[in-house]
């Protein structure tokens, strides 16, 4: 017994002897990845010398060969990078700096990247050789420390909107069984957060999920869809997959696969601020870029067409459209949305006898206002080029495209097709039914947005999203890229008098959680959802919506803490637009406005009313002169919100 025990030791000895450790920092040297390999690749995540991803094991599992089992590293190279990219549609700035140190490792055959920024580390697989590849299986691993708690968005199915709500979980109660979609928080001590999610999920691959896993009760384990084998169409939209196959992907090599993406920090604030995910995405494919223009958005589904005042019968019919489009025109709306009923379901190129999408685009036209239009996948992609070259025919400005509900690696592929072919044709792309933004959005600039949330459509059959549910969505789904959350709502709620009415929606949260919506959340393509009745009927709001930007020259979150509050301000141009939302707790923060440049300002202010706590649209206009050493204070009802403009003198 005793020899066995030595001769265990010995071996154990001679393994540690044969490892081979290869360390990176990010630029700030806060963040170091420790890669080791021998009989297999783990990577170490610390922060301040401090472990917050432990030893975590990873590979890629081909059909006769597993990168990352008993491979020797032929030659190692760490190369710095320091530049700058200037997106095509920003987000939050108009430039972002690109800084990073990125450690690869090669290896016969193929390479493992490793870069680590200031906010965080991404790693992927590369294979370099020639020819046809078939992935079985990628063990995708983050493992922590110790038992915390995760923001965990549970599903119940791979064939799923990725609509989710996030559940207060321990690590140690996500068992093998249980599993979310991706992006993903998880809490660490000191305030250390780290989200985990994915970039450059482009073609040939599948999207990532996250499990529980059955040898290490605080770890996470990706998990992902294989390719499907059958498929049963029960409805014009959804095509279930009735048969997986054990394998992720066949494609062609040489290949380089998503990016593990994680990014870390001890401020709350740096999550929403991160461009990670964009940052690690393909650089821009498209050489005319010019026809891409974002804005915002009067949307007809989310209000019923139900609008009023007017002297014909509202529904889907060219008159309610236009006088959708009179209302984008008088408050400089760039679109209006033809959304579900211009066409019969079953055939796409079957437009409803009161629709005629000719000539709503014409009137559009003469008014300066564009026309989206909603489709199915399943039926635009039936007769895809007929269609597009239709809509291509009619001046058409985009699509807003529903119902794909899957990120196996056909449907991955057809979002990429989607975006090529749009572009070729001119034509924006809103991705809706939809899993998270994962870099597409960067390579092909006209993918404009993306659901992949539980938004405000949800109101109408539900209580969520509520808004500690709004408060947590920009730390986590809007870390991954624009949301079309679709904000605006009139109609607004207090937790005790809300109601779900499908026909005559609300929303819970003030009129000025609302408003600030509009600078918290991300989207080129932002939606004012309510209808132009309702709108009409509130000038006051309507001073604020046809002002503020969907695109921003600057970012910065002032406070924040994920599921409770946000202030946010950014700038466009020489204004700057500041949002601040609270969650059903009220709440007092802070402007400190020394971000301004010298000199004075104008800041309209719209504030929750005194009785907003009882009535959830009352609300306060004030004007005042600000500057960069003014100290506003704000304060928010239950749910609450405050948005203002400040504009230099």
């Amino acid at each position: 017994m005793k020899k066995y025990a030595v001769l265990l030791l010995s071996i154990l000895f001679m393994n540690q002897l044969n490892a081979k450790e290869y360390l990176v920092k990010s630029p700030s040297e806060r963040l170091t990845v420790k890669v080791t390999v021998d009989e297999d690749v783990r990577y170490t995540i610390f922060l301040d010398d401090k472990v917050i991803i432990a030893a975590s094991p990873i590979s890629l599992t081909l059909e006769n060969e597993v990168l990352g089992k008993n491979a020797k590293v032929r030659k190692d190279k760490i190369v710095s990078v320091n530049e700058e990219i200037i997106p095509v549609v920003a987000r939050k700035n108009a430039k972002i700096p690109d800084v990073y140190n990125q450690l690869t490792l090669s290896f016969k055959d193929y390479n493992l990247h490793f870069r680590t920024y200031d906010e965080g580390v991404a790693y992927r697989w590369e294979v370099t050789a020639k020819g046809p590849l078939k992935v079985m299986n990628e063990q995708a691993t983050f493992t922590f420390p110790t038992d915390l708690k995760v923001w965990f968005p549970e599903e119940e199915s791979m064939f799923s909107h990725q609509e989710r709500s996030y559940l207060d979980v321990k690590l140690s109660e996500i068992t093998p069984e249980r599993f979310a979609s991706t992006g993903l928080l998880v809490s660490c001590n000191n305030n250390v957060k780290v989200y985990i999610s994915e970039s450059d999920l482009i073609t040939d691959y599948a999207g990532m999920f996250l499990k529980g896993s059955a040898e290490n009760p605080f770890r996470l384990e990706g998990k992902f869809a294989g390719v499907v084998l059958e498929e049963e169409q029960r409805t014009d939209r959804d095509v279930a997959p009735l048969k997986y196959a054990d394998y992720i992907a066949e494609l062609e090599g040489p290949k380089s696969f998503p990016w593990r993406a994680m990014i870390i920090s001890d401020d709350d604030k740096q999550l929403v601020e991160s461009e990670l995910i964009y940052k690690l995405a393909p650089e821009n494919v498209l050489e005319n870029t010019d026809w891409i223009k974002p804005g915002k958005v009067a949307w007809d589904w989310w209000n019923a067409l139900n609008v009023y005042g007017v002297d014909f019968k509202s529904g889907v019919n060219n008159t309610t459209y236009k006088y959708y489009i009179d209302f984008a025109a008088k408050y400089g709306l760039d679109y209006i949305i033809l959304d579900e009923g211009w066409y019969h379901l079953e055939d796409i190129m079957k437009m409803q006898d009161e629709i005629d999408v000719q000539e709503l685009v014409d009137y559009g036209k003469d008014k300066g206002v564009g026309v989206i239009l909603w489709v199915v996948w399943k039926a635009l992609d039936d007769k895809l080029t007929e269609a597009l070259d239709q809509f291509e025919a009619w001046g058409v400005n985009g699509i807003k495209i529903d119902f794909m509900q899957r990120d196996d690696q056909w449907m991955v592929n057809f979002y990429e097709k989607i975006a090529r072919e749009c572009a070729k044709r001119k034509l924006l792309v809103d991705y809706h039914g939809a899993y998270k933004p994962a870099g597409l959005e960067r390579m092909y600039p006209n993918v404009i947005s993306y659901e992949g949330l539980k938004g405000m459509e949800n109101c109408k059959w539900s209580e969520l999203p509520d808004p500690e549910h709004n408060v947590t969505l920009p730390f986590i789904r809007m870390v991954a890229g624009p949301m079309d959350y679709t904000p605006g709502a009139m109609l607004n709620a207090n937790k005790e008098n809300f109601r779900d009415i499908f026909e005559a929606p609300m929303a819970p949260g003030t009129r000025c959680h609302q408003l600030a919506m509009y600078v918290v959340f991300e989207s080129p393509l932002q939606m004012l959802s309510d209808n132009p009745s309702n709108y009409y009927s509130e000038p006051e709001a309507m001073e604020f919506l046809k002002e503020v930007p969907t695109v921003w020259d600057e970012t910065r979150v002032l406070e924040a803490k994920v599921g409770d509050y946000i202030l946010t301000a950014r700038r466009k141009g020489e204004t700057w637009y500041v949002g601040a939302m609270t969650d059903w707790s009220p709440r007092s923060l802070e402007l400190d406005l020394s971000f301004l440049p010298d000199g004075n300002f104008t800041m309209q202010v719209w504030k929750d009313g005194v009785n907003a706590d009882r009535h959830a649209a009352d609300f306060k206009q004030e004007k005042q002169t600000v500057t960069r050493s003014s100290k506003i204070k704000i304060d928010m009802a239950p749910g609450g919100g405050w948005a203002a403009i400040i504009s230099k003198n």
